[in-house]
């Protein structure tokens, strides 16, 4: 069974590839879109995690700028490259065939066999063009997890998550389309944490790139003990966990909204679970069994860093 990948390409999207691919899941393209930094260095991650890792899945460049507004990235906590290291990084390598996401991702959903699942890892800005372009097309998605939004607090702002804010009109025209959303939000991913302890283990693997993983993912925990905190949220590969193992979270429909003004609030997700005040038009993981989430992804970091 393929799935598709639509991600802005991090460590920790690199470590959600990972977590679908030791699952056992054919990935049948990426789309590539901004979000942890502009779209040309995206690219260039793509790049180099394919030269370390020999992943042969096609790759196809999307969208650079949101719906409205202006670019935003995370570089400020990521780094230029997007993805901070305690060392090694990813290898050089010449730029991939990178194809036209839009035109790519109609023709997965024109000829894929059911069921047509799509992980989400950035801003949804490539989806919405599909939406808006191809609605036709667009309702043949069957599952649409993607990582973002928060019911409570954001990280980016007070209010709002990253994959958020960057693009909140994106976000808007996927749940206005009715396309099946699954959110998986910032308080699911807190459950999921990763220690610098878990570091070691990676290191100690014994593949070609163990050192390399253990670099990645010791500088991405360091985003959070640099700033006094024991431990780092595994976002993109705890969604990629709940994704490829549905039984190991809890589902809640929900009527979900987004605020796109100009002020404090942009970007926040407004999750409404009461259905007497609100028709339902998506569903987020209200629960999990965060241990098993948190095995998965180490155990799918540890099964690429012993290659």
């Amino acid at each position: 069974m393929g799935v598709w990948i639509d991600t802005d390409m991090g460590f920790d999207d690199i470590a959600a590839i990972l977590v679908v691919m030791h699952a056992g899941l054919e990935i049948d393209g990426a789309s590539l879109v901004f979000g942890n930094t502009p779209l040309d260095q995206v690219l260039r991650n793509t790049a180099g995690a394919a030269e370390a890792f020999g992943w042969r899945f096609p790759v196809h460049a999307g969208r650079a700028k949101p719906v409205m507004g202006a670019l935003e990235t995370a570089q400020q906590i990521l780094g230029d490259t997007g993805i901070p290291t305690a060392g090694l990084t990813l290898p050089e390598a010449d730029a991939l065939p990178a194809g036209n996401a839009f035109a790519a991702l109609c023709a997965w959903l024109e000829t894929a066999p059911a069921p047509r699942r799509i992980l989400a890892l950035g801003p949804l800005t490539n989806i919405a063009a599909l939406a808006l372009a191809r609605p036709d097309l667009a309702a043949r998605i069957e599952d649409l997890t993607w990582m973002g939004g928060g019911l409570t607090r954001g990280n980016h702002t007070a209010s709002a998550e990253f994959n958020a804010l960057a693009d909140p009109e994106a976000v808007a025209i996927v749940l206005a389309h009715g396309l099946p959303l699954r959110m998986v939000d910032l308080d699911f991913c807190r459950k999921v944490l990763a220690t610098p302890d878990e570091v070691t283990p990676i290191r100690n693997a014994g593949g070609r790139n163990a050192a390399l993983i253990a670099d990645m993912l010791a500088g991405f925990i360091d985003i959070a003990t640099s700033r006094g905190r024991p431990a780092m949220a595994l976002y993109d590969p705890a969604a990629a966990a709940a994704f490829v193992r549905g039984d190991l979270i809890t589902v809640q429909p929900a009527r979900i909204d987004m605020e796109c003004g100009s002020g404090l609030t942009r970007g926040r997700t407004v999750v409404e679970t009461r259905a007497s005040h609100g028709a339902f038009n998506a569903e987020f993981v209200a629960d999990c069994d965060a241990a098993a989430i948190k095995a998965i992804v180490l155990g799918a970091l540890q099964w690429e860093a012993a290659k």
